[in-house]
């Protein structure tokens, strides 16, 4: 089952932000408080707060960052 090309406005920032925050948040969690105990806990805890933030950033400015490139760039 395939879906619709209509939602793709949806879907990339859906998905964008779910890779960027897991990574992100893995790696400032384990740059702050180490890989000991508890490390996947804080890790998730951060994720949680962190990807629907990351996701409200991609849909606010993806637009406008695509602009400004189309214009920092020979087209």
């Amino acid at each position: 089952m395939k879906i619709s090309s209509r939602l793709v406005p949806l879907l990339f920032p859906f998905f964008m932000s779910l890779v960027m925050a897991f990574i992100m948040t893995a790696f400032i969690t384990w740059i702050n408080t180490g890989s000991g105990d508890g490390y996947i806990g804080r890790w998730m805890y951060s994720f949680i707060f962190a990807w629907p933030l990351a996701m409200a950033c991609i849909v606010l400015f993806a637009n406008r960052i695509r602009m400004m490139i189309g214009k920092l760039t020979a087209q």
